[in-house]
């Protein structure tokens, strides 16, 4: 069971990727950034965003196992309360 948490958890950060990098680059260009200033605002924000998903992921865990989730009740649980916690 330990070995299906630590994979759903690299799913949703591997899904999550592509989403933190368009919402980083939107960011960016709001604030008209553009070369190595660009670049570094960008990594800063997608590594942020990853650290903020990772520690979402664990509490909501820890939040259905609590609440003695388990099964298509843990995992439907789970995804809601990261997407809650992330605002994603």
């Amino acid at each position: 069971m330990k070995k299906f948490t630590a994979l759903w958890s690299v799913a949703l950060l591997t899904l999550s990727a592509p989403s933190f990098a368009a919402t980083c680059d939107a960011q960016a260009a709001e604030k008209k950034l553009a070369g190595a200033a660009k670049n570094s605002f960008v990594q800063k924000c997608e590594k942020d965003a990853a650290a903020a998903l990772a520690a979402a992921t664990a509490t909501c865990e820890a939040q259905a196992a609590d609440k003695k989730l388990a099964g298509a009740a843990k995992n439907s649980f789970t995804k809601k309360c990261i997407k809650d916690a992330t605002g994603g």
